[in-house]
């Protein structure tokens, strides 16, 4: 497997970043959780460490009860599975709502994605992030006002090895979409070469992105899979980003993959040391059970990938601290009331 190259920015343009994503743009941004110093912070400043699981609900409408089963695993964040109408029906602005208020109702910050850009290039109909933006816009009333609870990941995985030389651009083309649509949320993105960014596209260019968004709010989301296999790869892309300013998360991760193993006790040790978001992917419904962590969406029936995720050492149990904004107990302004099918595909 072709390894990304080791691409460093020259110490001036790490200090500018940094300095980019602090006070300057936070009075507009200080609607809800936002970017501060390359941190991810709540509307208060408070930083916001997130610590969860990924749910797959495009697939799975009517497990919605998993949400609270997830909380109940002592998660802070859930990043919920939606689709655009492309790949998989398409999750209405309905279905948003419901899903948002149930984040709410039980003190999860919800960051919603869109599936359906998955490998773009080289899967047959996949979505574009333009098309994944317009879907964001038509669904933007679930939306609005929900800034302090929802984080919007555009869309997921948006290129495989092919063609992800247009990342940058596109990426930045989508988030200027949603801004003139009138977005205020957190934005997140994630990378290229099914999300793991081998060639180093995301890591190159992501100041170009970040400084490209007018709220100077965007979060990077790395999936690390088999192109993470080391510990010192773990650390080498983490760090990079930590020290040029840039706000950084593990979006996806799991303790095996058909492409190769990742480490992850080197991803959620060094995610902790670095005090850097992860989600795990997934909590239940894979194909043939591959990477779930209960099975067949029982919460006290968890996999070995559950109980190493949620009790084991660095763990969601052991580190996990839930957002500030439920401390008051208010959640007012919202409603209440493969994958699977995945594949990995690499050059």
């Amino acid at each position: 497997m072709q390894k990304r190259p080791r691409h460093l920015l020259p110490t001036e343009a790490a200090t500018a970043l940094a300095s980019a994503s602090g006070p300057a743009d936070e009075a507009e941004a200080a609607t809800g959780i936002r970017v501060s110093n390359g941190r991810v912070v709540e509307a208060n400043g408070n930083d916001f460490v997130m610590r969860g699981v990924n749910h797959p609900h495009a697939w799975y409408t009517d497990r919605t009860g998993s949400l609270a089963h997830i909380k109940a695993k002592d998660a802070n964040t859930v990043r919920v599975v939606l689709s655009s109408g492309h790949h998989w029906p398409m999750t209405s602005a309905a279905e948003v709502s419901k899903i948002v208020g149930l984040c709410k109702q039980n003190r999860l910050i919800c960051v919603l994605e869109v599936h359906d850009t998955t490998g773009y290039g080289e899967v047959s109909g996949a979505a574009t992030l333009s098309e994944a933006a317009d879907y964001w816009i038509k669904v933007k009333g679930a939306l609005q006002g929900q800034e302090k609870y929802v984080v919007v990941n555009i869309g997921n995985e948006p290129y495989g090895n092919k063609d992800y030389e247009r990342w940058a651009s596109d990426t930045s083309a989508a988030i200027r979409k949603l801004r003139d649509a009138g977005f205020r949320h957190a934005i997140m993105v994630d990378a290229p070469n099914w999300g793991q960014d081998y060639s180093g596209t995301m890591r190159n260019d992501a100041h170009t992105v970040f400084e490209g968004d007018p709220k100077r709010n965007t979060i990077f989301s790395i999936h690390m899979y088999g192109v993470y296999e080391t510990a010192c790869a773990v650390r080498d892309y983490l760090d990079y980003f930590v020290s040029a300013g840039l706000p950084i998360m593990i979006g996806e991760f799991g303790d095996w993959h058909t492409d190769g193993n990742p480490n992850e006790d080197a991803i959620m040790a060094t995610a902790e040391e670095l005090s850097l978001g992860y989600l795990g992917w997934s909590w239940s419904g894979n194909t043939g059970g591959y990477l779930d962590m209960v099975k067949n969406f029982k919460a006290n029936s968890l996999t070995d990938w559950g109980k190493r995720i949620f009790s084991g050492t660095d763990g969601i149990a052991a580190t996990a601290k839930e957002a500030t904004i439920y401390a008051s107990g208010s959640t007012s302004g919202g409603s209440n009331g493969g994958t699977a099918p995945r594949g990995h595909l690499y050059a």
